[in-house]
């Protein structure tokens, strides 16, 4: 396999307003209203920005948050890390919007750092900076 392996990811939430305003304002973005697949289908899926450009021709992958009934939040054995400048500041604005610190910016040598929080739905997310 000569690609990033990880094409997609998705985060389940339980109230999207609520989810959807903490990673906006831990990340710094907007996300995007995205259609459910299907009529059929009771989803409500907002994107992360990505380049739409270059698509999946660029580092990293594209993901969204999904409401779905059914489909419980928090405690999987999944693990999202979100690239940023320096993973300290997302990991205290996680905190300050709701969530939790699990792992303080932590050195893992010349891979950079990184730091562990849960979101306001339960999710164990990380954050990886190379400074």
């Amino acid at each position: 396999m000569k690609s990033n392996p990880v094409v997609h990811f998705e985060i389940y939430v339980q109230d999207m307003e609520r989810a959807k305003a903490f990673y906006e304002a831990v990340l710094g973005v907007k996300l995007e209203k995205m259609p459910a697949p299907t009529a059929e289908m009771d989803m409500d899926m907002w994107f992360f920005p990505m380049d739409k450009e270059t698509g999946m021709n660029t580092y990293g992958a594209g993901g969204t948050l999904v409401r779905m009934e059914g489909v419980p939040s928090g405690g999987s054995g999944t693990l999202v890390y979100f690239g940023c400048d320096d993973c300290a500041v997302q990991a205290t604005r996680a905190a300050a919007l709701g969530g939790c610190v699990c792992k303080e910016k932590t050195s893992i040598g010349e891979h950079g750092f990184f730091a562990l929080a849960q979101d306001t739905e339960g999710n164990m997310i990380g954050f990886h900076s190379m400074q």
